[in-house]
This record gives structure tokens, C-alpha cells and sequence, in this order.
């Protein structure tokens, strides 16, 4: 299979290759997706063979508006469409109850879905113009970076699939909150591009999944995507630095090797001569560190390092979610220093 590289003028022919069972990486605001119709179980089959996805890692609808949630979900709560009317479309996942129409393959055979609507145009054209939702996971070979370029799919997913759609850079650069809404109190299960904070704002109080900071143990069942396993991972072995900023990077360039790469603040590109270094942004700029992780992430699989130290951000606003990313790539390998001096 050649995959072929669509452009903005494509709209009809995703559409139409959504419709015939076949595979699109579709742009969003927060990253590439991997689409299928999420009506279509074996479609949907097709996401888990071209990914190498673990066969019990949920998916997530991707619908047009508010108003097709009822169709796929029941005994929808009155905070999803405030929730709805506040931040879609946009980078927020919503986890509710599925009608019987939503395929097993879609949610692992749970009894709830994970809908949300995407805040890129040509995610909500392709979606529109097909006439199905679109259940799609991240447009990278599992357990990889995600892709916020379709460049970045195309180098894993070329030959897999039947297409790619061009949208350009991501905005967002991390994937979608995901909250449970099936809950007394509602669950973040995963930190992404609309921030806990905000979530607070129209929720009061949400409680945190453990799985956000820690790993699931291995008989455990995930409730929405990228909860359990290791994702975003280069080729070499991360190991995630926590605490005060100019005592991660003193740790850091103590600790370098012959081959080791860093992910740091911009402040302290300058520390580490004679190694690759990926700067994702000032210690205060956390939308731009969202927007500069998976990049650098992936950066360093074109070089022969053997080792990543990654500086890491507070969990303030989208910090939360680019440490969860750097924490996952890393296998929650993490060295925390504290907060005080070195």
C-alpha cells in the first residue's frame, strides 16, 4: 500500500476512503489522529493492525457538534453540555455512557465511550463530509511520539494506511483532556490541552486519576487512552528530572555520558555543550513546552544518543500534561530533587 499525502482540496477524498473501511491520519488541534469509521468494527480493527496497539487500549469518537452526542451516548449528564458549550470544539475528551451502536472494538468492550469534538477545520470537514464519527488514536506506531506534523506520520505510518491529510503543524502539541463523566465526582483520566484548572472552573471539584502520575499495575483496565501502557517513547531510554529548574539542569549536565541527549528549558540549552539538546521553551512558557515535547521527543531518534535526561515542568496549567507525556515516555523512570538548593 502507497499512502498517499492529501492536502486541504482532499476533503471528499478522506471522506470518501473513511466510508469504504479504509485508514486517514486526520490533523487536529492537539495532534495527528489515526481515523476510521467508528461505526465499522472491522474499520476500526485496521486503527489496532497499523498501530501494533495493545487490543485492550480504548478509542475515542470524534464527532462535528454537540448535537450527535446523543447518538452514540446515554444518560448524558447536564455538565457535558455545559462542558460542551464552553470548550468544544477543542482539545477535551469527555468519557460517558455508550449506546449499543458504538462497536466493542471502539471502547475494548467497556460500557462507556470517550467523545469529543476536535478543534481543527479540516478534522470537522473530513468528519462532516464522511457522515460518521471518527474513532482515532494518536497517528503514531504505539508507544512512539505522537505526530504534530504529517511528516512525523508519515515516517510511521507510510505503507499502513491509505492516507494522510495535511493540516499543518499542531497548535496544541499534546492530546485531549480526557474526564470521566460517568462518575459522582468527575475523574480526570488523562491531562492534555485544556488544563485541570480549567476543567475546575466549570466542574468545581474534579478528582485526579492515580494514572496520571503513576502507572496502572498490569491487571489493570483502562477506562480512555494512555492510561496504561508506555507511550511516546524515543528509541533511548528517558529518565524524567522533577524539581526546581536550575537544580535539574546542575544535576543533569553532572550526570551526562558520551551519548546522551537532553530535553531542556530554553534557559539552559547553553549547559550541555557537546551533547544534542532539545530546548522546548522557556520555564514559564508551558503552551510552547506542549507544543516543543513530542518534536524533541522524536528528535532524537535521528541521532546516536543512548541515553535522554529530560528537564521537566510544574503541574500548573499545561504543565501537568507535558510532564505526564515526559513521565510516560520514561516509563516513569523520574529522579525528583526537591525544590531546594543543590
Amino acid at each position: 500500500m502507497k499512502t498517499k499525502l492529501l492536502t486541504k482540496n482532499d476533503i471528499g477524498i478522506a471522506a470518501e476512503i473513511l466510508r469504504a473501511g479504509g485508514l486517514v491520519g486526520i490533523p487536529t488541534e492537539t495532534v495527528y489522529g489515526l481515523g476510521a469509521n467508528g461505526l465499522d468494527p472491522e474499520a476500526v480493527g485496521r486503527i489496532f493492525t497499523a498501530k501494533g496497539r495493545p487490543q485492550d487500549n480504548p478509542l475515542i469518537l470524534h464527532i462535528p457538534d454537540p448535537s450527535w452526542l446523543e447518538r452514540y451516548c446515554r444518560n448524558i449528564p447536564p455538565a457535558a453540555y455545559a462542558l460542551a458549550e464552553a470548550v468544544w470544539p477543542g482539545p477535551l475528551t469527555m468519557v460517558l455512557q455508550r449506546r449499543e451502536n458504538v462497536p466493542n472494538a471502539v471502547t475494548c468492550s467497556l460500557d462507556t465511550v470517550g467523545v469529543r469534538c476536535p478543534g481543527h477545520p479540516l478534522a470537522l470537514a473530513v468528519i462532516r463530509a464522511a457522515g460518521v464519527p471518527v474513532a482515532a488514536p494518536s497517528g503514531n506506531l504505539s508507544g512512539r511520539p505522537s505526530p504534530t506534523c504529517a511528516r512525523h506520520m508519515l515516517e510511521d505510518m507510510d505503507g499502513r494506511i491509505d492516507a494522510i491529510l495535511d493540516g499543518g503543524a499542531c497548535g496544541v502539541g499534546v492530546e485531549s483532556t480526557i474526564v470521566d463523566l460517568t462518575t459522582s465526582v468527575p475523574r480526570l483520566l488523562r491531562p492534555g490541552g485544556l488544563p485541570l484548572e480549567r476543567l475546575e472552573e466549570a466542574l468545581g471539584t474534579v478528582a485526579v486519576d492515580r494514572a496520571v502520575t503513576a502507572q496502572l499495575s498490569p491487571g489493570e483496565k483502562p477506562r480512555a487512552p494512555g492510561m496504561k501502557y508506555r507511550h511516546y517513547a524515543p528509541r533511548a531510554p528517558v529518565v524524567v528530572v522533577t524539581g526546581d529548574s536550575r537544580r535539574t539542569a546542575r544535576y543533569i549536565r553532572r550526570n551526562l555520558g558520551q551519548h546522551t541527549g537532553v530535553i531542556c528549558f530554553d534557559e539552559y540549552a547553553g549547559l550541555f555543550p557537546g551533547c544534542p539538546v532539545e530546548a522546548i521553551g522557556p520555564v514559564s512558557d508551558k503552551a510552547r513546552q506542549a507544543r516543543r515535547v513530542f518534536d524533541a521527543l522524536r528528535a532524537f531518534d535521528s541521532t546516536d544518543v543512548d541515553a535522554i535526561y529530560a528537564q521537566c515542568p510544574g503541574s500548573g496549567g499545561l504543565g501537568l500534561a507535558v510532564a505526564n507525556r515526559l513521565k510516560k515516555a520514561a516509563g516513569f523512570q523520574v529522579v525528583d530533587l526537591g525544590e531546594g538548593e543543590l
